[in-house]
């Protein structure tokens, strides 16, 4: 029988869609890949009569379903039995959720009243009640606008299967549209149950123009992935920055309260917290998160209460702020003023409600906003508004001098609580950002540590949390003043909500298929608001906005090199991998002794042979009976349930014994399997994989012999009809060298009959099957070796000079720098076997 010639061997899907119908459709040849001459062509290349066209005719005519792959079909199969659990959207969860969302997501926003004011009028000077109300009018109407009409009734929409984020907008629409710069993207990730895909429908022409668009241009994908890494950087600014304005805000309180303490002593006490802060993130927030929800909640109280008292105390007539030509009135007194004091209002704002999304449901944050975080704040802001009406001269320290002096210090100690908190909120959503710039390809990789067993989305990394500590203490020692570091914050805060409202309003174009005036409206509303609001911040450049955009330009080299050099050693590997016909000049032996065992080689490849396996063929002096090409792949989904975690494919003939498995992990996904665990549920896997490919070649074979006994029937009973009106009709012949004139019809079925094999006909199991299940498990009990490749990326010698400089120098430093393959596995170092390999990119 002819060797099939195929890189990876594959299985057709015979039985109906998940639907319960087989959706069948009209194919065109160039849609069909034939990797070998289907049984009812004529491979001979000349034929005395003439038929070396018949296969070409037969593939554009055949009426078959769409042909997949063996990945697929596994992938359809257990999506079609994997049943996807919503969150509860019932009421008491809802509101229970609500209310931990304080704790987690409006710390940042609810410590905001502690320097709001403060920065505002460091810039614009309290000439009148007008000012005052004025700049209330903008903080009222920003807080409205970005937080509420934005983020909670828009933005929260356009998530990623419940979370939110930079990077979950990316990959939402990177599912939508092959925009990932890794090309290792496979028909059968669309079957994960969270995948959730929707293609953009044929009617609406814009949609699939801008798809087409977005694959079809390399600039526009490069675009995308760099602004979505400067939202990424600017995150991880936020990082920096809050826990320094927030901590620092709260202890400048004791300056009015303490006589003799000054700046200095400031700085010292918010450097000790900042380090306590930071020292504790290695046990985790679960060890005390039961506690932020109820702080805040005791926060967002007391903002409310002091607020009211406030308003009755000092001017009740403070609610004319309400009216938005206060506003105009602010902008033409103060002019150039005005304007620059829109930073110090950009500070009352933030995205963090996005950015935890995924720790909570979208109504539940939108109850905690438009029940408790709005009116709360809002309440907040016009009692120190009323309080500056009597106190123009109190601006500096506005929030601790309408404090009722009774209750100073319980206010002082909740302030400091709410800061730490609203910290180790962004020092969280820092964490969760590089964990998910790492799934995604845009992060060397660190260690992670994951704090908590229940919660996959608490995480610790080291690296990082000292790194967000030093820059913290640094910016406190230098700046010493929290105008400086508002100015710095405002920019990193309005950068990361330009880029969400870019994404989103591609994602209401491409994916929402919004109608094309509601997305213009979108664009010009909020997006001409945020760059009224860019270009105050950057006015601040040198009054210590640099700050962030230095930060943003070191990680975004960082992430834009050491994604651009994973790219470049993808695409090598790709064209450097073995071709199948070498594999089959060496045989099932592959030119060396085959020794009991299994080898898990990895790689990055989805598909193909990987060049390093050459490298262990000539430097190994035997090899194990099974390899098993293992390709640690992460999908743009958050997370992928555990059984939907493999897949398998055979690679080369049987004897071979070797396949190959995708392990696909989402962006959220935690890595931390034991190694015999890994081992048994991959062996449990594969002798499925057996099963059912033995499964669907008998099927598959007796589909085939029912199509073949109609179709001789049918020829005959065609042969019968041409004979008799003299017409030869064009019949593609089905079995070679079978003449089929002049068998009768009631002898068809007997004649057809002969042809089935033994094997299909008798009742017993495959023998084939039995002996590759023994194989593998007497593979199994001699163990399992895991064959790694160490390979160093270098630019040619004919490469620009950028180029090598990056490659060779930069890329090369952060993968010598960054965490191995092996530190990555639980793994005894006695069962690791690398090997070394140059790629030249």
């Amino acid at each position: 029988m002819k060797l099939d010639r195929i890189e990876e061997s594959s299985v057709r899907l015979l039985g109906s869609s998940s639907g319960g119908s087989s959706e069948s459709r009209w194919v065109d040849g160039s849609e069909v890949d034939w990797d070998e001459d289907p049984p009812w062509s004529n491979n001979k290349s000349n034929g005395s009569d003439g038929r070396e066209g018949y296969g070409s005719i037969r593939r554009r005519l055949v009426k078959k379903p769409k042909r997949v792959d063996s990945f697929d079909v596994e992938a359809m199969e257990i999506a079609a039995s994997h049943n996807q659990h919503s969150k509860d959207d019932s009421l008491w969860p809802t509101l229970a959720l609500a209310f931990q969302t304080l704790g987690v997501v409006y710390g940042d926003m609810g410590t905001s009243p502690l320097y709001v004011f403060a920065d505002v009028f460091s810039k614009v000077p309290i000439g009148s009640d007008d000012d005052v109300l004025g700049a209330l009018s903008l903080i009222m109407y920003t807080i409205a606008l970005i937080p509420l009409a934005k983020y909670v009734f828009i933005v929260l929409k356009a998530n990623d299967n419940g979370e939110g984020g930079t990077f979950a907008l990316y990959s939402l629409i990177c599912r939508y549209a092959n925009v990932n710069l890794l090309p290792n993207r496979q028909q059968a990730d669309e079957q994960i149950s969270s995948y959730r895909l929707k293609l953009p429908t044929p009617e609406l022409e814009r949609a699939l123009k801008i798809k087409e668009t977005l694959e079809r241009t390399s600039f526009l994908k490069n675009m995308l992935l760099v602004l979505v890494l400067i939202g990424t950087s600017m995150i991880i600014g936020d990082g920096i920055l809050t826990p320094a304005i927030s901590v620092m805000s709260a202890i400048s309180g004791l300056q009015d309260q303490i006589n003799g303490f000054g700046t200095g002593e400031v700085v010292s006490i918010s450097i000790v917290v900042l380090v306590a802060l930071f020292s504790i993130q290695r046990f985790g927030t679960g060890k005390v998160g039961f506690m932020f929800a109820p702080v805040l909640a005791l926060w967002f109280f007391s903002l409310g209460s002091i607020g009211i008292y406030n308003i009755l105390k000092y001017d009740i007539t403070v609610v004319r702020a309400l009216n938005p030509a206060y506003i105009y009135y602010f902008f033409k007194n103060n002019g150039k003023s005005a304007w620059s004091a829109l930073g110090g209002c950009v500070l009352c704002i933030t995205e963090a409600m996005f950015a935890d999304l995924g720790h909570f449901s979208v109504p539940a944050i939108q109850i905690a906003f438009t029940c408790v975080v709005f009116p709360c704040l809002l309440l907040a802001y016009m009692g120190q508004a009323a309080f500056l009406m009597k106190n123009p001269t109190s601006y500096s320290s506005v929030f601790y001098k309408s404090v009722p002096a009774s209750l100073f210090w319980p206010v002082f100690v909740i302030a400091t609580l709410g800061a730490m908190i609203a910290s180790q909120a962004m020092i969280s959503a820092t964490f969760s950002c590089v964990k998910q710039s790492m799934a995604l390809g845009c992060f060397p990789r660190l260690k992670i540590i994951h704090t908590s067993r229940k919660f996959m989305g608490q995480i610790y990394i080291p690296v990082i949390n000292w790194f967000l500590m030093i820059m913290c203490i640094v910016v406190v020692s230098i700046f010493r003043s929290t105008t400086d570091i508002a100015n710095a914050y405002g920019i990193a805060e309005v950068g990361v909500m330009m880029v969400s409202t870019t994404l989103v309003t591609l994602v209401m174009l491409l994916i929402w298929q919004t109608n094309l005036f509601l997305a213009f409206c979108f664009v010009l509303v909020f997006g001409s608001v945020e760059v009224i609001y860019m270009s105050s911040v950057l006015s601040k450049i040198f009054e210590g906005g640099w700050l962030p955009l230095a930060f943003a330009s070191f990680f975004l080299s960082v992430m834009y090199t050491w994604n651009y050099g994973s790219v470049l050693k993808y695409r090598r590997e790709v064209r450097e991998k073995i071709s199948m016909d070498l594999m089959l000049d060496l045989g099932s032996n592959l030119g060396t002794v085959r020794v009991p065992g299994i080898g898990l080689l990895y790689n990055e490849l989805v598909q193909g042979v990987p060049s390093i396996f050459l490298q262990f063929l000539l430097s190994l002096p035997a090899l194990h009976s099974t390899v098993v090409f293992v390709c640690i792949k992460y999908v743009p989904i958050p997370v992928v349930p555990q059984e939907e975690r493999f897949l398998f494919r055979r690679v080369c003939p049987k004897d071979y014994h070797m396949f190959r498995c995708v392990a696909r992990y989402g962006y959220k996904d935690v890595r931390k399997e034991d190694h015999h665990a890994f081992e048994q549920l991959l062996i449990e896997s594969l002798e499925n994989f057996l099963r059912k490919e033995a499964l669907e070649a008998a099927l598959e074979l007796e589909g085939n012999l029912t199509d073949n006994l109609d179709s001789i029937s049918v020829d005959m009973r065609n042969s019968d009809l041409a004979a008799g009106n003299g017409v030869e009709e064009l019949r593609i012949p089905l079995i070679h060298g079978q003449n089929l004139e002049g068998i009768g019809t009631s002898t068809s079925h007997e004649a057809a009959s002969t042809l089935l094999p033994s094997s299909y006909m008798s009742s017993d199991e495959d023998p084939g099957l039995e002996y590759e299940l023994a194989a593998l498990r007497e593979a199994t009990e001699s163990g399992f070796t895991y064959l790694l490749g160490h390979g160093d990326v270098r630019a040619k010698k004919n490469s620009f000079f950028f180029k090598k400089l990056v490659i060779n120098y930069f890329y090369a430093f952060l993968r010598k720098n960054c965490r191995g393959g092996t530190a990555n596995m639980k793994v005894p170092h006695t069962n690791i076997m690398q090997v070394g390999m140059t790629y030249m990119v």
